[in-house]
């Protein structure tokens, strides 16, 4: 993983794509996976200390969706930049897109942005990462093989002094196929706290699980493991490899891979995101 400041290549992609089988029955995403930054954004202003915080991407989230993806030979489509220069996880409206305070620091390349720039980050990191994961539906679909989406996220084993008790967390909006599922093959592991839509509510209107997974009646599953119990790359893997074992059985299922369409939604907000 690129630290920000540190992408030197004269071009940078938004995207990192892993290739797998367009049959496989499942797409990985990482919306966070990186905390690098385009080298004419500089530092964005900040020290070197805050891009290994969750605020500039998700601990561990990147190597468990590229374990995933070979476990189950399947593609996976990640970022390469971080979330501090604009968040592929929310809606292209939303207040908390370019964030300008984010957990108490403040982000001096974001404190005076304005629409132009807001726009031009859009346009050539938000928008290319929506259109590849559009993209990489598209071809699964055209296999006959309806895919579900799982993303990969980490969170902050504490929030404004608030301890987190959960070792895992399953998020979900109006389709909890895949997250019900998961609970109940996980919970009778020994000593394991699980989150039903914890430590956030799962109903973000326009981002990415909402776009491209909800929008479209896909089964989806997003999983916020404790960045603590991920900090290391064997930690990762080997989260992700405890992850496989009920994911394979839940793929598996026929109602994984059906079209189901929901009705209108009353979307809330996450809680503080991390």
């Amino acid at each position: 993983m690129q630290d920000a400041g540190r992408a030197d290549a004269p071009h940078f992609p938004p995207v990192a794509t892993i290739e797998g089988r367009l049959d496989s029955g499942v797409l990985f995403l990482c919306d966070h996976a990186s905390n690098a930054l385009p080298p004419e954004y500089g530092d964005l202003g900040l020290p070197p200390e805050q891009f290994q915080r969750h605020i500039a991407y998700d601990i561990g989230a990147a190597t468990m969706t590229a374990r995933l993806a070979a476990l189950f030979e399947a593609p996976a489509v990640m970022t390469t930049f971080s979330r501090l220069l604009i968040d592929p996880n929310r809606g292209d409206d939303d207040p908390t897109l370019v964030m300008r305070i984010s957990d108490g620091a403040l982000v001096p390349g974001n404190a005076r942005i304005d629409d132009a720039e807001i726009a031009r980050r859009k346009a050539r990191f938000w928008q290319p990462y929506r259109d590849a994961v559009a993209a990489r539906l598209e071809a699964m679909l055209a296999t006959g093989v309806v895919p579900a989406i799982v993303s990969l996220h980490s969170f902050t084993p504490q929030m404004k002094g608030i301890a987190r008790p959960w070792h895992v967390g399953f998020l979900w909006d109006l389709d909890g196929r895949m997250t019900h599922a998961m609970i109940e093959l996980m919970q009778g592991e020994p000593g394991l706290s699980i989150g039903d839509n914890e430590p956030y509510d799962g109903a973000l209107e326009g981002d990415t699980i909402d776009t491209h997974a909800t929008g479209r009646g896909l089964a989806n599953l997003l999983v916020e493991v404790r960045q603590d119990l991920v900090a290391t790359e064997a930690d990762a893997l080997a989260w992700a490899d405890r992850l496989a074992r009920p994911l394979k059985q839940v793929l598996a299922r026929p109602e994984t891979h059906r079209v189901e369409m929901h009705g209108s939604r009353c979307h809330i907000r996450h809680r503080p995101v991390a």
